[in-house]
């Protein structure tokens, strides 16, 4: 059997900038507040409430990312989405996006990978809560963006 992925939506996370936090001399841990955005495409649209954020522990040149916000879709269900993944990118890319250039996910170099989980009680949007998916994710006008596949 070999895995198959649905798309299922894109999440754009509006983020504020980066609180750097310390950690030692290997690593370096930051927080980047999310601020709000929108969830869209065909299998869920709504948007991202503010209050949420992101935590990275960067060792050698590689992120490891653990976010946690909520979002509220359009019938007015509230899911909690605990996301985990990987960024890391050459030098080159990491000083075009400082200048404000957005990268595709599939640029040579850049690694930006997550895997989200849901957490609901709703019943129309339980599929969330019962399966794995993906996030192939990029920087894009000031908001984080997760293509989300349901991997089947």
């Amino acid at each position: 059997m070999e895995p198959v992925l649905d798309y299922v939506f894109e999440i754009r996370a509006r983020i504020d900038p980066d609180v750097h936090i310390g950690r030692g001399p290997d690593e370096k841990l930051s927080f980047t507040p999310v601020s709000g955005g929108t969830v869209s495409g065909p299998r869920l649209s709504g948007v991202v409430l503010a209050g949420g954020g992101d935590w990275a522990v960067e060792r050698f040149g590689t992120a490891q990312l653990e976010a946690r916000y909520m979002i509220r879709t359009e019938d007015g269900a509230v899911i909690d989405i605990i996301n985990r993944g990987y960024f890391r990118a050459t030098p080159e890319l990491i000083e075009r996006m400082e200048r404000g250039e957005d990268l595709p996910e599939d640029e040579p170099g850049l690694y930006f990978r997550t895997a989200p989980v849901f957490q609901t009680d709703a019943p129309q949007h339980r599929w969330l809560a019962e399966n794995q998916f993906i996030g192939l994710a990029r920087d894009e006008d000031g908001h984080v963006c997760i293509r989300v596949y349901l991997l089947t």
